[in-house]
Formats: structure tokens, sequence, C-alpha cells
């Protein structure tokens, strides 16, 4: 296809290769009509595919489990299945390409985006990579690994300097990258918002040119993050193919005049269309000029994927044998993530599901609604219960709120997002008021809680009285830090009474992104009352299930956590059900760890994370045995907030000073760090339970030519078929350079029968042993003996061998 690309090329003016380099709309690249080119259509990931819609509403699509949930996995195989499937999930939505996965490292246990991606470990995060994109396309959708890179916090991201040793980048942030353009082969790799090492990411040469084409062999394109291009010479000098999304700012007249000038040569144009072209004949967008058309295409077989999914990231972090449950007897289910499904994140990664299963649904359905007894007892949420129901919206300009309406339209539900058009596109969304006119009828009498946040001031009326006022706007945590902290104001209700509500939002230029968006709420406070009651009906049943967590609205891009303490007052109801039921289950639902501080009275324990629009089908399969707890912890939980690897007193290293977050702590990030500081973390990486018991032995060693073979025997020795992840770590016994004390190496997932043995073999290559030599600028391995330790978590390596390699340097 080299020469037929080169052929097009011959026959555009730059005007039309310059058309290929920036987005014709939000979600697509045009090609030049002139020549009968196509459009080449993208969509938001990773554990769904939205389509062309806002963040809110749209076209229904499969929501498949977050990232760190598939992380829990730790099963490549799987990862490539799901790829597969989101293919199909794209295709759906008449697009060619997903924006997914996303592989930044959980450096802090606080990034609110922590649930989106895979692991705090490279080795890990770059497997899962590999299975996904393979999978996804070898169906002819092309992947988008996200964000390159140093995007390890939420905090300012779109500005941030991530300050990051050259060595601490190779070895662990480009780690997966690098797999995904020499293993899997990846399309597309988006940049991150913020700069590397003072120069943004988009704009990066030694990022985008040097690293990635140069050193790796990159033959895809690079395209920024929405509204992340910043210039026009600088990005397309740097390597930055697509700006995103259009229409242009930086690019059109202003890439052709830049030629004319002579600051941005035509190769460099020529080049960057070039790639473009390739990827849109990979995807087969180059001549696909059909209509775009979105459909909700809901699969048995992916509802089946999703639900085994689920269940294999189910990670059993304690069980005192109350695990798995016995059919029968009354369950009391307890808890503000019971009766509501729970099954993603926050930001570009949520999508309108199918449907979705809420633990107490599954549960109903397993046991019949007459052996469950339910009590919320405290809430979680971060924001007031979105207000639900039909809305009229009316957009008039922000300078003349007292107008005729330039558009009318109807919404369900108070959360928005408005991107372009409204109505006939005269109206840009970051200069309109927006009017949202609707009812509420409370199902309780007494004070109620009305929140409203919002990217410009905003305020909400009930009968047209002023309840909640944010007209005086001040820039917080929401929208990804575009929005408003939320403002909340009072009111008693009677139950039974129906209230007009009027919602009122003034749009406003945004500092680095353009949109504008907004979310009300209104909710009744819980007190002790709710959590007395809800011990009571622990007390009454044979078996209590307590589900807790957070929600999309913690985990969710755009905002840190504060800490890693559960929401609300749950910690006081965990308690309140344990000492009320002995017989108790506490399910999490999290992005990431929490402190436990009633763990130790806590029989049993499931991490669930988000696991998509089957969560509680798929928990469900899980605490009552029908398949083993699959999932292992691919994050370290700390047992307190103050153990993890960013805590500091310089703020500086997090969460920043002065717009800039130094990565202090280089390799020594997740498990690396609490080896080298000799602290006991409450659940260690790697760690999950069986239903039944394995062990390893015979573990061996030979060196080979690429490194070494490692092999190692593994038996179930329970009464039951189960799961295990073989996990192999290396640490070097005398290094001359700084190291960690092991890193993980290799990994198998293995499934046996009760009484099966099964010998694994795991081969690891020369970079298993080296380190990145900065001043050679090449990969290092200094003669001497490595230690292999294999076991079934970071702090549970049963077996060990020593080998000895002979020195070693190889080029990137």
């Amino acid at each position: 296809m080299t020469d037929a690309i080169d052929d097009l090329l011959d026959k555009m003016t730059l005007a039309e290769q310059v058309q290929l380099l920036s987005g014709a709309d939000f979600w697509s690249v045009a090609g030049p009509d002139r020549l009968g080119l196509g459009t080449l259509r993208v969509t938001d990931g990773p554990n769904g595919a939205r389509g062309g819609g806002s963040l809110i509403g749209g076209v229904t699509a499969a929501a498949f489990p977050v990232g760190i949930a598939l992380g829990a996995t730790w099963d490549p195989d799987l990862a490539h299945d799901i790829g597969t499937a989101l293919a199909a999930e794209v295709k759906s939505k008449g697009a060619h390409m997903l924006l997914a996965p996303t592989v930044n490292l959980h450096r802090s246990v606080t990034n609110g985006r922590n649930f989106e991606c895979y692991s705090e470990d490279p080795e890990l995060t770059a497997a899962l990579a590999v299975g996904y994109i393979r999978g996804l396309q070898s169906q002819g959708i092309g992947a988008t690994i996200k964000h390159f890179a140093g995007n390890e916090s939420e905090i300012e991201r779109t500005t941030i300097d991530s300050r990051v040793d050259e060595r601490s980048l190779r070895e662990l942030y480009l780690r997966p990258f690098e797999d995904a353009v020499k293993k899997a082969g990846t399309w597309g790799i988006m940049s991150s918002y913020n700069k590397l090492n003072g120069t943004y990411t988009a704009e990066n040469h030694w990022l985008l040119t040097k690293v990635l084409r140069d050193d790796w062999g990159y033959d895809g394109i690079v395209m920024s993050d929405w509204f992340g291009s910043r210039s026009t010479a600088p990005t397309i000098d740097a390597g930055l193919d697509l700006e995103m999304p259009g229409p242009t700012r930086d690019r059109g007249d202003k890439v052709v005049q830049a030629v004319q000038d002579g600051t941005v040569a035509a190769e460099t144009v020529r080049r960057a269309a070039r790639n473009m072209l390739r990827l849109m004949d990979r995807a087969g967008a180059l001549h696909d000029r059909r209509d775009h058309v979105e459909t909700a295409d809901d699969r048995a077989a992916t509802r089946a994927l999703i639900r085994r999914a689920g269940a294999a990231g189910t990670v059993m972090l304690k069980n005192d044998g109350l695990l798995p449950l016995a059919q029968g007897g009354t369950v009391a289910v307890i808890g503000p993530n019971a009766k509501v499904a729970r099954i993603m994140g926050g930001g570009s990664a949520q999508l309108n599901p199918h449907y979705s299963v809420s633990p107490y649904d599954a549960l109903a359905d397993r046991l019949g609604a007459d052996a469950l007894h339910f009590a919320p007892g405290c809430t979680n949420h971060r924001w007031e219960p979105l207000m639900t129901g039909r809305f009229d919206v009316a957009y008039r300009p922000k300078d003349q709120p007292d107008a005729a309406p330039v558009h009318t339209d109807t919404m369900m539900g108070s959360e928005a997002f408005i991107i372009p058009p409204i109505g006939d596109g005269t109206l840009d969304p970051t200069q309109a008021h927006v009017t949202l006119t609707g009812h509420f009828t409370p199902d309780d009498t007494g004070l109620h809680r009305v929140g409203i946040a919002a990217t410009g001031p905003c305020a909400v009326f009930i009968d047209d009285k002023l309840v909640t006022d944010g007209r005086t706007w001040q820039k917080g945590r929401t929208f990804f830090e575009e929005g408003c902290d939320e403002v909340v104001g009072d009111i008693t209700l009677t139950a039974g009474q129906t209230y007009s509500v009027r919602i009122e939002v003034t749009a406003r230029t945004g500092d680095n992104l353009q949109f504008t968006a907004f979310r009300a709420g209104i909710g009744k406070p819980l007190g002790d009352d709710a959590i007395a009651a809800a011990a009571q009906v622990a007390a009454r049943a044979d078996t209590a299930v307590v589900f807790v967590g957070r929600s999309g609205e913690w985990d969710t891009e755009g905002s840190d956590l504060q800490d890693i303490t559960l929401p609300g007052r749950q910690d006081a109801l965990v308690a309140a059900v344990i000492a009320a039921n002995p017989r108790t289950v506490v399910v999490l639902q999290t992005g990431g760890p929490v402190e436990m501080p009633w763990a130790s009275d806590a029989p049993a324990i499931l991490q669930a994370w988000y696991p998509g629009q089957e969560a509680g089908h798929a928990i469900t399969d899980v605490l009552f045995g029908d398949v083993d707890p699959g999932g292992r912890l691919p994050q370290t939980f700390p047992a307190r907030w103050a153990d993890n690897p960013t805590q500091s007193q310089d703020p500086e290293v997090y969460p920043g000073l002065d717009g800039k977050v130094r990565y202090e702590e280089g390799l020594m990030i997740g498990y690396r760090h609490y080896d080298r500081q000799g602290i006991v973390p409450l659940f260690p990486f790697g760690h999950g339970l069986s239903y039944t018991t394995f062990a390893l032995s015979d573990l061996s060693a030979t060196v080979t030519d690429d490194g070494a073979s490692v092999s190692v025997s593994v038996t179930n020795t329970g009464d039951r078929a189960g799961t295990t992840v073989v996990q192999i770590y290396v640490s070097e016994d005398a290094p001359q350079v700084p190291r960690p004390d092991k890193e993980l190496e290799g990994f198998a997932k293995l499934s046996l029968d009760a009484g099966e043995q099964r010998r694994v073999t795991i081969p690891l290559d020369h970079r298993a042993f080296a380190y990145w030599d900065q001043d050679g600028t090449q990969w290092r391995i200094d003669a001497g003996q490595f230690t292999i330790h294999a076991g079934q978590s970071a702090t549970d390596l049963t077996d060990a061998v020593a080998i000895t390699l002979p020195g070693w340097t190889g080029a990137v």
C-alpha cells in the first residue's frame, strides 16, 4: 500500500495534506472530497465504545470491566478476548478507532484515574496492553494507547510539568508503550496533556520522535488528547500527526502559512499526512464514505464475556471460611452500593450502558426477594444524587439570558456535557445560557440538600425560590478541572408534593478544555439511626453482605482523591454490621486501595472494583462459588494512606507545586517502595485467595542465549478446581547501580482441577535482568549473580534459585 499512499500524496495539494492533520469535528478526520477519500471516526474507550455522543446519554453500549479490574485478572488472553469484543462495539458505533487502552502506572494511591489503568507494575501493564491491542486490531479496529507520557495524576493535569528521570521513564512509565509498539504494533498513540521535563508532550521531540520513532521504530500516528495541542510548528516538528478535536485551532491555514514562511518543512507535513493515510487504510476508513450510523448492539456473547471477566478480576482479600456462601437462609443486603450498580468510573471512559445489574438484583434473582432484607445504612456520594426525570432545556446567548431561545430540547436527568452543535450550530456551547425546567417529588419529608456543579455560574430554584447559589463562580475539581466544586443549599420538602425545579447555567470559555457541562442533584441526609437500623437488619439475618466503596464520582478523570478512607460513614457502618452479625462479608467496589480499620474483624472481604454492566451477577457468581475468585491485586493496598510511595513532606513530589510534580521516588513505586522501606502492606501486590490452595515446587532456571528459562511445578492441593497466578520476580544479588529489591518479570495464570499438577515454563529475556544505563543510553546487564523468586504474591515467595549471567548491553 506504500506506493498507493505516495501516489495519493502526490495528487494532494498542500492544503489537502494539511486537512488530514486535524479533526473535522469532535470525533472525526475527513479526507479531501476531491480525491474521494473517506472519514476516519474515533470513539472513546477503554471499557466500552461510547460513540459520537456526549459523555452523558447517547446510544447505549456494552460496559466492560474497568482497567484496574482487567489488571486484576492477570490474564493477557482475556484482555485479547475483550479487545476482540470491543472491536465489534466500535463498529456498532460507526467508528474505526478506539481511544484505548489507558496504561499509565499507579504511581500514587490517590490518582483519580487509577481505575482506568491496569497496574502499578510496568510488566503486568505491558502484557495486558499487548493482549488488548492485538485483539482489537485483529478485527481491523485501531488502538490508541494513552497517555504518552507522565500523566500519573489528575491534579492540574493539563498544564503540570512531570519531572521524571530517563531511567525511571525507560524502565517504568514508557515500558507499556514500548511493548505496544514493538509487540502489538499499535496503530495509534495519544499524547498526554502535561509537560514532560519542561516541554508539553505534544511538542516533545525527544518523546515523539527520538524515543517513539527512532528508538522503537513506530509507524503509526500520534494524536493529541482533546484540546491538548497548543501550537503549530512545535507540535508538527515534534512528531504530533493529528490535532484533536476539530475544527482546527492551530493547524489548517496556519500550517499552510508556516510552510510558505519556511518555519515548517513541506516534507514534515507530507510525512504526517502519510502516517494518517496509512492509518486510514489500516482501519478501513480510506474510502469509507458511508453515512455515520450508530446502533445499540446488545450481544449475548458480550454479556457472557463481561460477566466472566468481572468474576476473573474479583479479588478475595480475606476468607475465614465464610465463603463461598451456601444456598438458602436469609441474607441482609446492606450498604450504599447494594442497590446501585457501580459499573464504571467517571470521565471520558463513561458511557450509557445497555443495562446494569446491581448486587441486590443479582441476589434477588438467585435467592428470591423474600430471602433478602435491605438497609442502606449510610450514603457514599460525593455529590448529591442526580435529579432524574424529564427536563425541558432552552439555549440562549449568554449575553441575552432573557431573549427568546435559539434552540430548545429535552433531556432525561440534570447532567450534561454540551458539545457542538447546538441546534443549527450558530450558538457556541461556551457562549450559551442554559435553562432547565422540570419537577421533583420527594419520597420523604424533611431537610433535603440541593447541589450543583458546572463549568460556569449556576443556580437552582425550587418553586422559584433560589436554593443553591453558584452564581459567584470559582474553579474547582469537577469536569476535568474546568468546573466548580459542588455548591449545596438546604430546603425542607414534603413527601409526595411536586415541586417545580429550574436550573440555570451560564457558560464560560474554558481555561484549557472547551466545553460546557453541569450536574444538579438532591438528596436527604442519613444519620445515626440509619446505621443502627442496618445493624438490626444484619442481626436478624443468617448472613450479612455489606456493599461499600466509592463510585465514578470519586474515581474519575479530572480529580484526584483527597485520601483513601471510605467516603462518608461507611467504616462505621461496616463495623456496626460485623458487630451485629459475625457472618458478614464485606464487598468493596473502588478504583483502588482503601484503608480498612475493620479488616481484622471481617470474616471475608472481596474487592470487586467496577466490573461492568454484569456487576451484580459477577459478584454473586463469586460469593456462591459458581466460579473461583480469579483476581490478584494489581496494586498494593497500604494499611495507611501515609505509607504510599508518593507520601512526602515535599509537595513538589505530590501533589505538585508551582506547576511541577517531581517523581523523586524514581523506580520505587508500588511494591518496590514497600520492600525498600520495610513497610508491611495491608494486602500486597499480587495477593488474592482461591477457594482452593496451591503449592509451588521444583523451581529451576537455565541460562539461555536470550536470558533465562524458568520452570516451576504448581499443584492444586485442595479439594476443588481453582485458579492461581504464578509470579516470577528477579533480584540482582550485588548490583553495581541502585536497583529495586526485586521486580516482577514474568507470570502465568493457571486453572487446575483438585489434585492436578502442572509444570509451567516462563521465558525471561535479557531485559528481565537489565537496567537502563543513562550514561551509555542503552540497556545493560552487569555480569554477576541473580536470584529468581517464584510465588503467589510479592510477599509470598516460596521458592528461589540463583543463576549467573554474563555482561550484556542492548540497543533500545
